[in-house]
């Protein structure tokens, strides 16, 4: 598997989770795991994905879901499951 960390934080809006998951069911990036929760309009959303069928490279679908975060005013970060896993060991 090729699995990414896909974070999005920022104000609450209609449409933030439609937005996301459709690029990645476009770029055939599987959803392994989703969590969002709001709290006082402040969306949080953390998503671990499979990018193994996907026909773009890490850069780019991580540029686009950058783009996108811009467009809808949340800011979207990816990373690789084993930086991700390296960053956060305690």
């Amino acid at each position: 598997m090729n699995k990414i960390i896909i974070t999005v934080v920022g104000k609450d809006t209609v449409g933030i989770i439609a937005k996301v998951c459709t690029y990645l069911a476009e770029n055939h990036v599987n959803i392994l795991d989703i969590s969002q929760t709001i709290v006082q309009d402040y969306f949080n959303m953390m998503m671990i994905a499979d990018m193994e069928k996907s026909d773009k490279p890490f850069e780019k679908v991580s540029g686009d879901l950058e783009k996108i975060g811009e467009e809808i005013g949340v800011k979207i970060k990816c990373q690789r499951e084993e930086i991700f896993t390296k960053m956060h060991r305690i």
